[in-house]
């Protein structure tokens, strides 16, 4: 089943449907950072270069592993809470961390970051998301 009309199933509780937005706009912001590290590395802006690669592969990497594990969980599959919870609280420690630094971009970046981590892990413990995506309901 496409992605969208997975999101838009009748069987999906709307609950799952704002944490699979919440992980998409971590998504969105993961690739966005992973860009502009690429575009340092292509100016010649960036201090390593190896550093910068291994941290645009990285930031990619986890962007593709979000998305299949949204995937999953539109699908109703167990598969995808794991990876998400892990990186939520990966989110919640950098996000506390650039709250920290206490000055620059990042503070806000950093709020931001964490109203969607701590929102992600709270949906994906709600009742009706760990039933629709417990494995053990029927397929349509």
């Amino acid at each position: 089943m496409p992605v969208l009309e997975a999101f838009f199933a009748p069987r999906v509780p709307p609950f799952l449907r704002a944490l699979v937005i919440g992980v998409v706009a971590e998504v969105i912001g993961l690739v966005a950072f992973a860009l502009v590290l690429l575009g340092e590395l292509i100016t010649g802006g960036s201090m390593s270069v190896g550093v910068s690669l291994f941290l645009v592969l990285f930031l990619l990497g986890v962007a593709w592993v979000l998305v299949v594990c949204c995937r999953a969980l539109l699908a109703g599959r167990r598969s995808g809470r794991g990876p998400v919870v892990t990186w939520q609280l990966f989110q919640i420690i950098g996000s506390i961390a650039a709250i920290g630094s206490g000055s620059g971009p990042s503070v806000p970046g950093g709020w931001a970051a964490l109203v969607i981590a701590v929102g992600v892990a709270v949906l994906l413990m709600t009742p009706s998301v760990v039933a629709a995506t417990s494995g053990t309901r029927s397929e349509d």
